[in-house]
């Protein structure tokens, strides 16, 4: 068990992957883990269909929203649009990669722009009764991030940010796809270590490229916490692991079967009234990695929603197919 009572775990929010579903199915896995939302941006939450865009289970608590923009005035109403539906956190992405991103002028280009950050910050933090928080790169292309991100962090706690995640690698806005950008700079978690020792009275959560609880605990030893985010989606069951180690709450007891009984329940609720279910079969491929019958669950859940199955009978013929598979070996 971790000694600190307010570190913080995560569920890095992540773009076609984070909806309302696939949280309230990694709620199902931890009652502790602190959830975000895909990242929304400002004129999206002003304009758009809020239900739909921002709603959420109220079983998803603690949840955050992550706002993407550059503009002061949109990313305080935003904020103030977020806290008012009951979010726990509200999150400024200064992380994507992106084009379409950059041409917006938010996400990881604003690492260049620190003070900008700082005016956004501020006025999100102004319009919002909940925390504001960053989550940001080491740098950005050519920047010696040595230099850049402490100056980034200074500025940006100057205007009050006290809770910074940071995810360990550079972004390269050129010459890499955003999905490049997730996987290819080499990570450097020794310099997010180095931001809470130069900066110990500002909460750091590390980010980026880590795979199991285990791992996650002993990188981030003097930080305040750590966001999972491939690894949360690819091989859920891992979350299971943090009320017990991180939070010395009782161990997690219900079997993967009796989740995937609880989201075919799920499911069948919401397939009159959201189109967006659609994407549940997706979200749970990932519940039976590493068991016996693993493949057979994700074909299964594959081959149904091409059929044009809902979702609650996907996941019922999936976990049909692996019973019947362990009753005939």
């Amino acid at each position: 068990m971790h000694e600190k009572h307010n570190f913080i775990v995560s569920v890095a929010p992540m773009m076609d992957w984070t909806d309302r579903h696939c949280r309230y199915f990694h709620r199902q896995l931890s009652r502790h883990v602190r959830l975000y939302t895909e990242m929304v941006v400002a004129d999206a939450v002003i304009h758009g269909d809020r239900d739909y865009l921002i709603g959420f289970d109220a079983t998803e608590h603690p949840v955050a929203l992550q706002i993407g923009g550059s503009d002061p005035d949109k990313l305080a109403k935003a904020a103030r649009i977020g806290a008012d539906y009951g979010y726990d956190e509200i999150n400024i992405n200064i992380g994507c990669p992106s084009d379409r991103v950059q041409s917006g002028r938010f996400g990881a280009c604003l690492m260049a722009e620190p003070e900008l950050v700082a005016q956004c910050y501020s006025a999100m933090a102004a319009a919002s009764d909940v925390p504001v928080t960053v989550k940001c790169r080491l740098g950005i292309d050519n920047q010696e991030v040595e230099k850049t991100l402490p100056r980034f962090i200074e500025t940006v706690a100057v205007a009050g940010c006290t809770h910074f995640i940071i995810h360990a690698r550079k972004a390269w806005l050129q010459g890499l796809s955003p999905k490049d950008n997730r996987t290819v700079p080499p990570l450097d978690y020794e310099l997010v270590r180095k931001m809470k020792a130069a900066y110990p009275a500002l909460e750091v959560v590390l980010n980026g490229g880590l795979e199991t609880v285990a791992q996650s605990l002993l990188e981030s030893v003097p930080l305040d916490g750590f966001m999972l985010g491939r690894a949360a989606y690819h091989t859920p069951w891992e979350l299971t692991r943090i009320d017990s180690e991180v939070y010395g709450a009782p161990q997690f007891t219900p079997g993967r079967e009796d989740i995937a009984h609880h989201m075919i329940g799920y499911a069948a609720m919401r397939e009159g009234d959201d189109r967006s279910v659609k994407a549940l079969t997706r979200h749970i491929m990932g519940l039976f990695a590493g068991q016996p019958g693993a493949r057979l669950w994700r074909r299964t859940l594959s081959e149904s929603a091409s059929a044009g199955l809902a979702p609650s009978q996907c996941i019922a013929a999936a976990l049909d197919a692996m019973t019947h598979s362990r009753d005939a070996v």
